[in-house]
């Protein structure tokens, strides 16, 4: 016998339901410790760019498109085409000249929105989910916290002066849903939605937060639980409590902005139009001129770096240095983990966000002297990191301490004011007195038949040959060096709450060196090589599996040899070398970039690694525009600038397309996750970015304030997108992703993913495929899973499956 549900489980079935829909319209926010960066408007994903910026901006306020000035610049420098812009224009019916045109967007801009009327329950909510979501930096916590955030705000409620003695909220009741539903009571369910939108979105930082921790499920969630149905009955209750309105607006978009979008939309398209073109036909070029050359003698190291447009300038310098072959592979490796290190208390998740962690791997150590050593060492290095968090935190310790301290702490302060390069010097000489855990901790990587929380400890031998044959084969490798160093990615930078957004974005604002030692591992495990010999990979014996981590902002390489055999000394020794002179390099050409001297690179990095007072330590991924997936060979030879992301595939070894439908899948929609943000971040800085690093206030240790309270700022900084206030570093572009393939493999993985094609017929980036089946022509993907030939190219229609295919929803 089934049972009906009670009026009350409808209505509250309604509610919830309605806070789901509602929530989409706003992006998920990751703590800052390990930031994320992701799309802002994700949640309007399934509708064409135009129209999702259009409604984002009614919703949130925020602008859409690169400002007239922007463009006006871009088309100064060089930057677009004009005759691609004035085709742009044409087709959508316009016949002025671009310097008019601009002008006319120039005074369609929208006026400044008027004060909210929800201020004081923004404030007064800002202040206690601050202390509530707080991850261990508050000296006192919010009370009640295990009950979770509605009842611990209903339990203080009474107690504080800024919450009205008024309405619902005076009373509030005892679920959050019976609050919600008083307060809509005056309200048709027709309604319910458009308000829950409008007040999700009137915080959409904290809304996110919020949102990424109760759909994540850390340790802070299930000690100290949110949801947000229970943060929208306190917003609701006290909105009802201060006598707010809440009749949904119906969008404030007028005509002239509507016609400054459509030429902003057409100034975009050609800006992109022109950076895709060259890109496209360099790369098209390379894929004529390399058909049937022979392959090249075994390199001396290959080394396989990160996709990251960082990436791209140190292996174009270390190729120059010697014989060396290089790779591109998602930073995380493809090992699905939660990592959790030797003097850690937490684990994480070394993965992309868009994947759930598999195994859990810790390392446990193996040589006892190293391990007291690192002891000794790293506790006094964390009691003096403790009395800098007491004088950052607390005013009196700070003013003792310095009195008590006197002039030696003053000369300290000086010296990392003034000489940051000499004081960099200084920790380098520190950290190589304590032992890094690489060097004493193994991992544990063969299944320990143990488990940590659902995941298992370690990994079988199946799953470990599939991890290794996995990133062989999307990569297309088919032979191996001496050595292959799996290098993984960090960035290094002082006062910097932002710094793991310099981090591998793979590795969900980690570093990645842990995931390249655990491939490692698993590639020098001898079952396992003679497993990967039984699937087609030939490993010869002499190979060796090295891992290593890239430091982004001084573009040094360490290399964690401990394992490497004798035999393989003199290897290393001529790539350490060689990897030194390719640093040089490397940083010449990040200074000049920063306006630095380019003849000081690696003293330019190393000063602004150490300096506390540098707003900038590296650009982080500014100015990535591009993805490019084929053999290292298609631009190997050619200088991207540090703007494209690079993933090794070779379309001739990936006859059913398997490799070719991860690629697209998993790395294409990460790289389209960070160019989105870069490209919001950019264009409305103050809504979709984080404001200036001079403002900002960390918050709980999952965020920053701009100022002493408010909303929790959600995107990238200022000053990791702009060269000046008003002048814009990152040029915010779509992504151009171009594949090596043959049109009809792309074809058919578009088919079995209606999500992946859905983000291409809306225009959140644009895909070519450069087919070298076909005389290595170029073709565009335009809608419906239909190409055209780019304009260079000879007018024929790719050829195309047999049988039709459709989409997948």
């Amino acid at each position: 016998m089934s049972i009906e549900p009670t009026t009350e489980d409808s209505i509250r079935d309604g509610i919830e339901d309605g806070i789901d829909k509602a929530a989409a319209s706003v992006g998920s926010v990751w703590p800052i410790h390990s930031f994320v960066t992701a799309n802002p408007l994700a949640g309007f994903e399934d509708m064409p760019f135009d129209e999702a910026v259009t409604q984002a901006a009614d919703l949130l306020g925020g602008r859409g498109y690169p400002s007239p000035e922007t463009f006006r610049a871009a088309l100064d420098d060089g930057q677009i085409d004009p005759e691609i812009l004035g085709a742009e224009l044409a087709e959508r019916g316009h016949e002025d000249d671009p310097e008019t045109l601009l002008k006319r967007m120039d005074s369609s801009v929208e006026a400044e929105p008027p004060a909210a009327a929800t201020d004081r329950t923004d404030r007064v909510l800002a202040k206690w989910l601050s202390v509530f979501l707080d991850e261990g930096h508050a000296k006192w916590s919010m009370p009640n916290r295990e009950d979770g955030f509605y009842a611990a705000f209903r339990a203080v409620a009474e107690y504080d002066r800024e919450i009205p003695d008024e309405g619902i909220v005076a009373d509030l009741p005892e679920t959050p849903t019976e609050a919600i539903e008083a307060v809509l009571e005056p309200h048709p369910k027709s309604q319910w939605v458009p308000i829950f939108e409008e007040q999700l979105a009137a915080l959409p930082g904290w809304t996110g937060f919020i949102k990424q921790r109760a759909e994540g499920g850390d340790a802070w969630q299930s000690a100290h639980p949110i949801t947000l149905v229970g943060y929208l009955a306190a917003r609701l209750s006290l909105l009802d409590g201060f006598g707010t309105d809440l009749e949904p607006s119906t969008g404030s978009t007028t005509p002239e902005i509507a016609t400054a979008d459509e030429l902003a939309e057409a100034f975009l398209s050609a800006w992109e139009a022109s950076y895709r073109t060259e890109l496209v036909d360099r790369v098209a070029a390379e894929s004529r001129s390399i058909a049937g050359r022979e392959p090249s003698a075994r390199p001396d190291a290959q080394l396989v770096f990160c996709i990251d447009t960082r990436s791209e300038p140190i292996r174009r310098h270390i190729e120059a240095a010697g014989d060396y072959e290089t790779h591109g592979y998602a930073g995380f490796f493809g090992i699905p983990m939660e990592y959790q290190g030797y003097d850690t208390e937490v684990s994480y998740g070394a993965c992309p966000p868009i994947l759930d962690p598999q195994h859990h791997i810790t390392e446990i150590p193996t040589d006892s002297d190293t391990q007291t050593a690192h002891g000794r060492w790293s506790s006094v290095r964390g009691a003096a990191g403790e009395i800098v968090e007491a004088l950052k935190t607390n005013p009196a310790t700070a003013f003792g301490f310095v009195e008590s301290a006197g002039s030696g702490y003053g000369l300290a302060l000086a010296a990392r004011t003034l000489v940051p390069d000499r004081v960099y010097d200084l920790f380098e000489t520190a950290d190589d007195a304590v032992p890094d855990t690489h060097e004493f901790c193994e991992q544990l990587v063969n299944h320990q038949h143990s488990y940590v929380g659902d995941l298992p400890v370690g990994m079988t031998h199946e799953e470990k040959v599939e991890y290794a044959a996995t990133a062989f084969e999307l990569m297309g490798w088919e032979r191996f060096g001496r050595l292959v160093v799996f290098t993984g990615h960090a960035s290094e930078t002082a006062n910097n709450p932002y710094d793991s957004s310099l981090d591998c974005g793979a590795c969900a604002g980690n570093a990645g060196g842990p995931n390249a030692r655990v491939l490692a591992t698993i590639c020098n495990d001898g079952e396992v090589k003679t497993a990967l010999g039984e699937r087609g990979f030939d490993i010869p014996d002499d190979t060796v599996f090295v891992p290593g981590e890239h430091n982004t902002t001084t573009d040094e390489i360490e290399l964690y040899d401990g394992d490497v055999p004798e035999s393989h000394a003199d290897d290393l020794d001529e790539l350490r070398t060689d990897l030194a002179t390719a640093r040089e390099h490397t940083t010449a050409e990040r200074a000049e970039s920063m306006g630095a001297d380019g003849s000081i690179g690696v003293d330019e990095a190393e000063r602004r690694a150490a300096d506390w007072a540098e707003t900038r330590p590296e650009w982080g991924l500014a100015g990535n525009a591009g993805f490019v997936v084929g053999p290292r060979e298609l631009t190997s030879d050619l200088d991207l600038d540090g703007r494209t992301f690079l993933h090794s595939y070779d379309w001739s070894t990936d006859p059913d397309g398997d490799a070719l439908e991860g690629i697209l899948t998993g790395p294409m929609v990460v790289t389209q996750w960070i160019n989105t943000q870069y490209y919001f971040s950019t264009v409305d800085n103050a809504v979709y970015g984080s404001g200036s690093k001079v403002t900002h206030n960390p918050v709980g240790n999952v965020g920053v304030y701009q100022g002493n309270g408010g909303d929790l700022m959600a995107g990238l900084p200022l000053q990791s997108v702009m060269a000046a206030t008003d002048e814009p570093h990152h040029q915010p572009l779509r992504l151009s992703t171009v594949v090596h393939a043959p049109v009809e493999r792309v074809t058919e993985v578009l088919a079995d993913h209606g999500k992946l094609t859905e983000l291409l017929d809306n225009d959140w980036l644009s895909l070519t495929a450069v087919d070298p089946t076909q005389e290595h022509r170029a073709f565009r993907y335009e809608t419906d899973l239909e190409w055209a030939p780019t304009a260079a190219q000879p007018e024929a229609a790719p050829e195309m499956p047999n049988a039709p295919v459709t989409a997948d929803d």
